[in-house]
């Protein structure tokens, strides 16, 4: 809603409580009743039976522009890159300490001369404001964008081939992770969408919201001690293409690919051949443990025993990967889904 407008209704609907008689106990109190009052469209969910002028007020400057959960909204809107560097003071040579992805949202808290301090996610600090869409545009362009998703509340939640407990168990995912939705069914079932293939979780189990892209933390970035030059030559390499899109069958990094597209095409920047399918990627190289896993080593995932997806482990427990044709070339946990196998094809 337009804040111009709402200000308006919630002034409209003071003036009503203001001039509307009192009986005796409503005086002592200071509270009115809203159960004869019409309350404009929209407004009446704002409150609850019983509240002081005090009350409307608050809940006013509450729910005055909050958007998805913000109440100044940015995006960011910087068209030559995948990702704005969010830094540690209002300066260029500032320290980076996250990345805001193209069209991801914060929190505008100030502005400082040409930068503004935002909070998105777990990250805080300085952007240049040209580089941020605000206010009305910043809202009509949220809707665009905003999708629906489903947090898991419980700390393995199983995903399933089918909307019941008598299927097949695909993988489980931990207490978190965002999944993206397809369709809500009638029985409480959630259809997902995951890894550019449908499934299924009891909707008992998760958080269904609207929910906007947030900044990436420089944890998610790293690679941890004693990684060598080509792995993060590879990881960095392959973090260039945050946000690009999938594409089914594509082996573009910029135009699209699929996931063992997107790690084929990665490796043969750097001289290393792979075959294109991922279950085909899972016969190279050597097998290792989750507990030597580097930088740079390959992690594979399974539907039903058979492996569907690949993507590159880049350190702190996080993985990039082509995921899906909503989400393109993201960073996630390593274990959103759980990994089947995991394969080294870099030797140093």
């Amino acid at each position: 809603m337009d804040k111009s407008v709402f200000k308006i209704l919630i002034v409209i609907l003071l003036a009503l409580i203001a001039f509307r008689p009192l009986n005796a106990e409503a005086q002592e109190s200071e509270t009115v009743s809203l159960s004869s009052l019409v309350m404009p469209a929209g407004i009446d969910s704002l409150f609850v039976s019983q509240l002081t002028v005090e009350d409307y007020l608050e809940a006013a400057e509450q729910a005055e522009g909050s958007t998805f959960g913000y109440t100044n909204l940015g995006l960011c809107n910087i068209t030559d890159a995948n990702n704005l560097n969010i830094r540690s003071i209002a300066a260029a040579d500032g320290r980076i300490v996250g990345k805001l992805p193209r069209n991801a949202a914060c929190e505008v808290m100030f502005e400082e001369g040409e930068w503004s301090f935002i909070v998105s996610g777990n990250v805080e600090g300085f952007v240049k404001t040209e580089f941020l869409s605000t206010g009305f545009a910043a809202i009509r362009r949220a809707e665009e964008l905003a999708t629906l998703v489903a947090v898991v509340t419980t700390d393995s939640l199983k995903v399933r081939e089918e909307a019941n407990t008598d299927c097949e168990i695909i993988t489980q995912v931990p207490r978190g992770e965002v999944l993206e939705i397809e369709e809500i069914l009638e029985n409480g079932w959630v259809m997902i969408s995951l890894d550019a293939e449908f499934a299924y979780v009891s909707g008992e189990y998760v958080e269904i919201k609207y929910d906007l892209r947030t900044a990436i933390t420089m944890t998610e970035l790293l690679y941890g001690e004693g990684v060598s030059d080509i792995r993060v030559d590879v990881c960095e390499y392959a973090k260039k293409f945050l946000g690009n899109p999938y594409v089914w069958g594509g082996t573009s990094l910029t135009k699209g690919a699929d996931c063992s597209g997107f790690v084929q095409s990665v490796f043969r920047n750097f001289g290393v051949r792979l075959p294109r399918s991922s279950v085909q990627q899972a016969g190279v190289g050597t097998k290792i443990s989750l507990s030597d896993i580097k930088a740079g080593d390959l992690i594979f995932y399974a539907r039903g025993g058979r492996i569907d997806h690949v993507a590159i482990y880049i350190g702190g427990g996080q993985v990039i990967h082509a995921s899906t044709a909503r989400t393109g070339i993201r960073i996630s946990r390593y274990n959103y889904r759980t990994p089947h196998a995991i394969r080294r094809v870099l030797y140093d």
